[in-house]
This record gives C-alpha cells, structure tokens and sequence, in this order.
C-alpha cells in the first residue's frame, strides 16, 4: 500500500508536515478496512475502501461535521476524504479509547438527548448517505410517516425482492406499509437530528471518560428511531437510558414503535449479510402487524 498520497491530503488538510512513522491495521469492521497512521506527536484513523465508494466517505465526513457542530457527544474531526487509483479513503482523528463507566453513561445519555434537539424544518437530509455499505436515501419531506414507509421500509424491501427474498417478508411487509400511520396515533415526531446508526460498535469512551459517537448515517427523523437501535445490539446501560429520559421524555407508544424502527436495519443486515436475518425480519412484522388493525 502507497499511503503517499493520502499523506498529501493530511498535510494539505492540516497545513503541517506528517512524517509517517508506522501504520497500524484495526479491527471491527464490516464494510471498511481501517487503520493507525502514526507520526511525531499525532496520529490519524484512516479508512479504506473501493474508489467507487468515494462518495460514501464524503457522507460519512459531512455527516461526522453536522454532528460535531452540535458540541454536544464528542466526534472524531474528520481531516480529508477522497479517493486513489486503489482506494477511496476517509482520514479521522484518532481518539484512544477507555472504558465506560456509569458517569460517562449517564453523560451519554443526557448528550444524545440534547443532540435530538437539535432540529429542522424537514425530515431527511441534505444529501443521500449510506447504512452500512447500502445506500440510503434522505428526500427532505414533512410527512415523517410517508419517509419511513416510502425511504425506509419500503427502499430495504425493494431491495431484498431483488435480492430474491420474496413470498411472505414481501406480502407481510406490505401490509406493514399499509398500516404504518396506526402506529402514530396521537403522536407527531419531530425532525431530531440522528446518528442514524447507532449501536454499540459505533460508540465508545475516551480516556478522558468522555463519549465518543463514530460511523453516523445522518439525517432528521424521530429521535425515538436513535434510541431503538441502541437497544437492537445491547452495549447501553441503565444509566445511558435513565439520563436520556430525564432529558427528554418518550412517549408510552416507543414500546411498539422501537420494533418499527429496528425492523430498518433488520431488513438492512439481510440485505448485506444474508439470510441468518429473515426469520428474525418476518417475526417482527408479524408482531407489527398484531399492534394495528
């Protein structure tokens, strides 16, 4: 591997000289590989992937920035983002990481919340992204039950039909779709600005005990939508959920609705890691489905 010209883009990014003294390789990811540029005094987090991916890291570097504007969960700054004759590549800070504790995670908790409260007009974003490696559409729209049925729900099952998962996931979820507006009885969300994927692999603690949030696929949609995923994986404790709600109140119907919303990247995990997740995709329609009529 020629990290050259990526070590061009640092300096020009940061205006200082980068003297590589060694290169890391990292683990933990899925889609991307990952690694620890080191030189004098700095060091920097550099993830690659095929140059057609480019544009995935150039959403990931404007979603990191939009998060980081809100100061308020800690972000890894992103430095440059582009794309070699071998790679596309995105370059981070890079934070040491230390270990939770139930501070930090009441600090977590009481962070996200305030990041929800930051809000626009819209549903959506201001450019298309990716969860995962999927693309992931972000139309600006008002009604947020028709972007969950239309860029959600329905995007993940087209994509699964062509995929060749069809029959009953494809005939439930499409009366899931029909029903989509019995789950928002006397309950309007509103444009909260979302992680958009956030599970435990994609937050940790610096040494500082600070929380740190990493790998977002931004947009603005219901808060109650960042808070189901924490519970999808596990990796959140009672102290994170305690300080959300103290923070910002949810209301009684997120017990039904967080399977709605991990439904998403259910149906997302099928699509990219295969058929180990459509009896767990079926059954939470079918649960779904006996919420509504």
């Amino acid at each position: 591997m020629n990290w050259q010209l990526i070590l061009n883009q640092i300096e020009s990014a940061t205006g200082a000289e980068f003297k590589l003294q060694s290169v890391r390789p990292l683990a933990g990811g899925d889609i991307n590989s990952a690694y620890c540029l080191t030189g004098v005094n700095r060091s920097y987090f550099v993830k690659l992937n095929r140059p057609e991916q480019s544009d995935m890291f150039a959403a990931e570097a404007a979603g990191l920035a939009e998060l980081a504007a809100t100061q308020t969960v800690r972000i890894p700054q992103p430095i440059a983002h582009g794309e070699t004759s071998e790679h596309a590549f995105l370059v981070l800070e890079y934070i040491d990481f230390g270990s939770a504790s139930p501070a930090s995670q009441r600090q977590f908790g009481r962070q996200l919340a305030l990041l929800h409260e930051q809000r626009q007009p819209y549903f959506g974003w201001c450019r298309d992204n990716t969860i995962g490696s999927t693309p992931q559409p972000n139309p600006q729209s008002t009604d947020w039950i028709n972007f969950w049925r239309s860029q959600r729900l329905q995007h993940q099952l087209q994509l699964a039909a062509h995929k060749g998962y069809r029959g009953h996931l494809q005939t439930s979820g499409a009366q899931l779709r029909d029903r989509l507006a019995g789950f928002f009885h006397g309950y309007q969300p509103h444009p909260s600005l979302l992680h958009g994927d956030l599970w435990g692999g994609n937050a940790a603690t610096d040494k500082q005990g600070n929380p740190v949030m990493f790998d977002p696929a931004c947009y603005y949609g219901d808060k109650e939508a960042d808070l189901a995923m924490t519970e999808l994986f596990g990796g959140f404790g009672a102290d994170f959920y305690a300080a959300y709600r103290e923070t910002s109140p949810l209301d009684q119907g997120y017990a039904v609705r967080k399977v709605l919303y991990n439904l998403y990247h259910i149906l997302n995990h099928l699509n990219l890691f295969g058929s180990g997740y459509l009896g767990q995709a079926e059954n939470m329609i079918l649960r779904l489905l006996s919420e509504v009529h």
